[in-house]
């Protein structure tokens, strides 16, 4: 009832209005999402896939799976960055282990003051940039995506090219650059629910002078605390309920992420980086 100080107008201007906010959160927060079990199946497939392309230059193929929450999932932006975010850390937690036999761990702790470098300046960025999601409109994170998907496709033909040498700079000026860096590598990461790795790569390489299949390793040893901070900023939105309402589609496309980095953990070496740089700069393009 509207009440008798209400007329009858005003009445049927608040049904309405109450109907149309329902309407638009219902959309947003069930209607989105358009998964069943064959899309699951294909999900698996395309995740195991890319996961296995991006875990032979180390990433975990994050940068891709996000069109596809998107374009074939329905997820909205946010959700999509959270639902991503989620199957980072499980493919990094993973990826680790399995690249231990070309990598070893002692080889990685060897080189820990690199990554405490990256990871001062790489947690902040993942704080901020997680704060700064939350904050987007939807359609503006759109755009964002967007434009960041087209960068990363730019560094990967650019920046991963680059080889093992002498490092950029020296002493405190590598110091500063290294938490520079760390932290808009954070806040990108954030801003896509992505490891982070397409960036780290080539800032080991050149700033530090690390070799490429070390670079990867040594990204994932960043990546791993750093996606942890934005998954607890991003826990502290509404939008994180995403994650519940959804366990069963997270755990199969984590399956297929898994299965992903187990078989490029098995190819490390063996395919070119000549011919994987191209094509997955083109899955970026065409995703954006």
């Amino acid at each position: 009832m509207c009440g008798h100080d209400l007329s009858t107008g005003n009445c049927r201007l608040a049904k309405k209005h109450a109907e149309c906010v329902f309407s638009l959160r219902f959309r947003d927060h069930l209607a989105l999402p358009l998964y069943n079990e064959r899309n699951q199946i294909v999900g698996i497939g395309h995740r195991a896939l890319i996961g296995t392309l991006g875990g032979l230059i180390g990433l975990g193929g994050a940068e891709f799976r996000l069109p596809l929450l998107i374009g074939v999932f329905r997820f909205a932006a946010l959700e999509a960055v959270i639902m991503n975010k989620a199957m980072s850390l499980v493919v990094v937690a993973s990826a680790l282990p399995f690249r231990g036999a070309t990598v070893p761990f002692g080889v990685i702790a060897d080189h820990w003051a690199v990554v405490v470098n990256l990871v001062a300046g790489s947690l902040l960025g993942a704080w901020f940039g997680a704060g700064w999601a939350v904050r987007l409109r939807s359609d503006t994170l759109y755009k964002v995506i967007s434009i960041l998907l087209v960068v990363i496709a730019a560094v990967l033909v650019l920046g991963h090219d680059a080889t093992a040498g002498q490092p950029l700079l020296q002493g405190m000026a590598q110091l500063i650059a290294g938490i520079v860096a760390g932290f808009i590598i954070g806040v990108v990461a954030s801003l896509l629910g992505v490891a982070g790795g397409e960036l780290l790569i080539p800032t080991l390489v050149l700033l530090f002078g690390a070799d490429i299949k070390l670079a990867g390793s040594l990204s994932l040893a960043v990546s791993l605390p750093t996606m942890l901070v934005g998954f607890t900023r991003y826990s502290r939105d509404q939008s994180f309920s995403v994650l519940g309402r959804n366990k069963g589609f997270l755990l199969t496309m984590a399956a297929g992420s898994i299965v992903g980095t187990f078989i490029s953990g098995l190819l490390l070496g063996i395919v070119p980086n000549a011919l994987l740089l191209p094509l997955l700069a083109g899955i970026l393009l065409v995703s954006a």
